[in-house]
């Protein structure tokens, strides 16, 4: 019997706090602190030859590193639902949407689409937390500043050269992961609220909204963190598009709400029970 994991257990807990408290989008890992990113420590369009060379490799790596994953059973993607929205898409900049539970859960992404990326020669871009370009070690830190990542800054200077880039991107066809409930919550299998960032982006561009959820179930195997390693459904739901006669603030709002009404009836169907947090009663 493998003992369940210190850290696991106290992250449990914090969600379960954080829930009754209704703080969603917080944080429950302990992250490294953040450093804050410069402008000149970023290239967020691979314009610099050494970055176009690292991120080169740094791909290879990290789908070598999926395929292990995979082969080990240590990440167990059981069914791909609906692979046909992401197909429509083709040659299309669209943001992508998906719950945030885990590490891995952008390497499952990764994996159910990339056939489909490699026949149109782009990457899956992903938008990630400030600290964790700047501020992570190894092999995550070398996958965080070099798999075609976008990181968000608090300097204002680098988030106007990232929404330049986000913009460029998307018109140029590219599909970008950002994940609208911010933090990550290990293990949480229900959808939270969503913020407006992903949302202000497909408006900005005008490109499409395309929701992914990802249900999990138990599987027969134990992790070396004591726990039941997940097998994992992934959900590509229909895309959402902007909607030319309402204003940008209704829009924003409006294609929140749908994702997450979409997100709330792959949670319903998929588990058998209503959705409901423990900060409602």
């Amino acid at each position: 019997m493998v003992e369940k994991a210190k850290d696991r257990l106290q992250v449990l807990e914090r969600i379960e706090e954080y829930e009754k408290k209704g703080w969603f989008s917080k944080d429950v890992e302990e992250d490294p602190p953040t450093k804050p990113l410069e402008p000149d420590k970023v290239d967020y369009l691979n314009k610099k030859l050494i970055n176009k060379i690292l991120t080169y490799f740094v791909n290879k790596k990290a789908v070598a590193f999926i395929d292990s994953l995979i082969k080990n059973k240590q990440m167990i993607v059981k069914e791909i639902r609906g692979i046909e929205n992401f197909t429509n898409l083709s040659n299309k900049g669209t943001i992508i949407t998906c719950n945030h539970f885990n590490a891995f859960d952008n390497f499952c992404i990764h994996h159910a689409i990339l056939p489909y990326l490699k026949k149109e020669h782009r990457e899956l871009y992903k938008v990630i937390r400030e600290g964790n370009f700047t501020s992570f070690p190894g092999l995550y830190g070398l996958f965080f500043r070099h798999c075609n990542t976008l990181p968000l800054s608090s300097n204002y200077s680098t988030m106007k050269l990232f929404m330049k880039a986000m913009d460029v991107l998307l018109k140029r066809g590219e599909k970008v992961l950002v994940y609208a409930e911010q933090g990550m919550w290990w293990n949480y299998r229900k959808p939270r609220p969503l913020t407006s960032g992903a949302f202000k982006f497909a408006i900005t561009s005008n490109v499409p909204v395309l929701p992914m959820f990802i249900t999990m179930n138990d599987s027969d195997i134990i992790g070396g963190d004591g726990f039941p390693i997940q097998e994992y459904t992934l959900h590509i739901l229909e895309p959402i598009y902007p909607d030319p006669n309402k204003t940008d603030k209704e829009n924003i709002q409006w294609m929140k709400d749908k994702n997450y009404e979409m997100w709330k009836n792959v949670y319903e169907s998929t588990y058998g029970i209503p959705l409901t947090y423990a900060c409602e009663t």
